[in-house]
């Protein structure tokens, strides 16, 4: 028995799968690649037996039918990032326990040529296939591949420690996919651009795979490009958009520096999609606000995690909050706790997850598995309050609560109150040790505008908007960012804000 995700596409044959700058492939297509593919990796084995398969191949059609291959193969995909060094490749392959290398014949280089002595590939025995290499023409038979096994190895360092690899089985991702296809209503009529890197989840799963799972069509990007974006959005033949924060500012500054006429292409252009999705970062309301101004979507923000998939959401249809990320998706169990057990609605505590689409294992660390679950529940380490009937995060416990004078402060929050200031273009708050209160809560600022920003009218304001934040007033220090007369920043100062 084939795998749901090929059976489906075999349903899809002659649609289009795939769009790149090297052209439009089919579902054929991709079928008939990736089955050459699996037989490449075979190599006259009947299955790879959950084999690791490293590939570096940049986003596009190769990397597609390489990841297909590998899963129709019956090994487990992992997936390295075309910008990492190579002690961060190397890390990757030995901790994974690769036995095979699949490369772009572009980073050649980086996998053979860095080491004097012998070739990444050679140091550690490992079969090396570039995607230049002719494929077979005879596809052999290719195993049955049980949904409960192993596919894809993504690694995550999270806050501390050493990257680890996030071990998700066929089964955990058909459960992602399918979670997300429900509640945002995917079909195969829809068209996604595709610009996230395929080595993290948000790229490989909230678009590839749930793109190719509907039958829609995927148009890939090998990189981001604001300009080159924004030429596809107006295009106007697109349905979905995802993208991260950092993506949306620099549409906006790209929307921002064009004329009027393109302007209003630009926003049409957004106007013809039926959604824009963002997440894998907190999106600021000014982002969210300006991005509404300028293409007429309030954007759906989600929360998820290598470990879990999604498992929150904005509805599709209906009331959305700003700073909030709505409620739990299909299939996905959540609940908040703190030391003492479950919270009340309006108390913070830690979001944990069941469901699914959990994932299987922490790859060769059993320790750090067991640590991961209690009592059958995931604990992600991210601290949120139920509001309104929504989530709202708070930040990562280990960095963004901020423990001082007694209080538990989110410096998420505080981020938010700051950048709402004219004179504030952007800003980092985080806690540093303090004997007195614990930690202090210490904010580094990103000025913006003509007229300067002074002690006194800044603290006026930030004391008014600060204080429902319980943020003890005689502890938040400023650090601005004075810049010299041939415009290098200076040491930066240190002010006290509040006396």
């Amino acid at each position: 028995m084939n795998l749901p995700l090929i059976i489906r596409a075999e349903e899809h044959s002659e649609k289009i799968a795939i769009t790149t700058t090297d052209g439009s492939f089919t579902y054929r297509d991709l079928l008939h690649t990736s089955s050459q593919i699996a037989t490449s990796l075979l190599q006259n084995t009947e299955d790879l037996q959950e084999e690791r398969v490293a590939f570096l191949i940049p986003p596009g059609f190769e990397y597609v039918a390489t990841q297909w291959g590998i899963w129709r193969a019956g090994g487990i995909a992992v997936p390295l990032c075309v910008s990492h060094p190579r002690p961060e490749l190397e890390y990757v392959i030995t901790n994974s326990g690769a036995s095979i290398i699949v490369a772009h014949p572009n980073f050649e280089g980086i996998l053979r040529s860095l080491s004097p002595q012998a070739s990444l590939a050679e140091e550690h025995n490992l079969r090396f296939i570039l995607t230049s290499e002719t494929l077979p023409s005879n596809i052999a038979r290719l195993p049955e591949v049980d949904i409960t096994r192993r596919a894809l190895i993504l690694y995550t360092s999270g806050t501390t420690g050493k990257p680890k690899g996030v071990v998700t089985t066929h089964q955990n991702i058909q459960a992602q996919v399918t979670s997300l296809i429900a509640a945002w209503e995917w079909t195969s009529s829809d068209r996604i651009l595709h610009i996230l890197p395929l080595h993290h989840i948000h790229g490989i799963i909230n678009v590839l795979t749930c793109a190719l799972w509907a039958g829609a069509e995927c148009h890939i990007l090998s990189k981001f490009d604001s300009e080159t974006v924004w030429r596809r959005i107006c295009d106007g033949n697109l349905t979905l958009f995802m993208a991260v924060p950092t993506i949306y500012v620099k549409l906006i500054t790209a929307w921002e520096n064009a004329s009027k006429e393109r302007q209003k292409t630009m926003s049409e252009g957004c106007a013809k999609m039926r959604l824009m999705v963002s997440g894998s970062a907190a999106l600021p309301v000014q982002v969210l606000e300006k991005w509404q101004n300028i293409s007429g979507h309030f954007l759906l923000e989600r929360y998820g995690m290598t470990e879990i998939g999604m498992a929150l959401s904005n509805p599709l249809h209906g009331e959305r909050l700003p700073g909030y990320v709505g409620k739990a998706l299909p299939e996905v169990e959540v609940r908040l706790v703190d030391e003492k057990g479950l919270v009340p609605t309006g108390t913070p505590g830690e979001i944990q997850v069941k469901g699914p689409g959990v994932f299987l294992e922490y790859w060769q660390n059993p320790e750090a598995t067991a640590k991961a679950f209690q009592d059958g529940w995931f604990c992600t380490g991210d601290t949120a309050v139920i509001e309104n009937g929504s989530y709202r995060i708070l930040g990562r416990m280990s960095v963004d609560i901020i423990k001082t004078g007694g209080y538990k402060v989110s410096a998420l929050e505080i981020e938010e109150v700051l950048r709402s200031h004219p004179n504030i273009q952007e800003c980092a708050v985080v806690g540093v040790a303090d004997i007195e209160w614990g930690e202090r809560v210490c904010a580094a600022l990103v000025l913006q505008g003509l007229q300067p920003l002074t002690l006194e009218s800044f603290r006026s304001w930030a004391k008014e908007r600060l204080a429902v934040y319980k943020v003890p007033t005689q502890i938040l220090i400023v650090e601005e960012l004075p810049r010299n007369a041939m415009g290098k920043v200076t040491k930066p100062t240190v002010v006290e804000l509040f006396k």
